[in-house]
């Protein structure tokens, strides 16, 4: 499932080549400079008509507890998801990815949400974005809820501007509460094939 692949080949090019033929990298851990390509035989999919939002996020939601913003501060997001936590005690997120994802967020591929209470930064999600296409990478939250309302407004943006494919990589019961399901690697090659194809979408 892993090839590891040294760091000082890589580049925002060559990235965004290998989401467009469904590979993504990640390291061992945060201190580990070497990083590896992934490609799952089972790829975690949210398709974006069935997306599901339970009872009870639906009446947090409509209580408004965050601010919700797009891009404002991506570099804050990829840190918070690069951050221990008691649930996270390790993360893949080393900093040749931040440095990578960082400057695909310069060039318009990568994108966060964000929630905000005040100025505070209390959750948010990122992910990288091609053709009709939108590939989440990580989610945090130091807040009850603030990654899951991130996501609702990360579909929301996403059935509104068009895209056709929302791929979370893998799927975690967290995420199947949302009605991700596992699609097998020949059957996503064909979706896949189908949004990077297409122009790339405003986010």
């Amino acid at each position: 499932m892993g090839r590891r692949g040294r760091n000082n080949d890589l580049n925002v090019d060559i990235l965004l080549r290998a989401y467009s033929v469904g590979l993504f990298p990640m390291a061992d851990s945060a201190d580990d400079p070497e990083l590896f390509w992934v490609e799952p035989e089972l790829r975690g999919v949210i398709p974006l008509d069935t997306f599901h939002v339970s009872k009870s996020l639906g009446k947090a939601i409509r209580k408004r507890p965050f601010d919700i913003r797009f891009d404002t501060d991506f570099e804050g997001v990829m840190a918070g998801c690069a951050a221990e936590a008691p649930d996270r005690p390790s993360t893949w997120i080393n900093q040749t990815i931040r440095n990578l994802y960082t400057e695909l967020h310069q060039i318009g591929h990568a994108h966060s949400v964000e929630a905000w209470e005040g100025d505070t930064l209390v959750g948010g999600l990122y992910g990288v974005s091609l053709g009709s296409a939108f590939f989440g990478e990580s989610m945090f939250s130091r807040r009850t809820n603030a990654s899951k309302i991130c996501l609702v407004h990360l579909v929301a943006r996403l059935r509104a501007q068009g895209f056709t494919l929302l791929d979370t990589q893998f799927t975690t019961d967290h995420l199947k509460t949302f009605g991700a399901i596992d699609v097998p690697k020949a059957e996503y090659v064909k979706m896949l094939e189908a949004a990077v194809n297409r122009p790339s979408l405003p986010f």
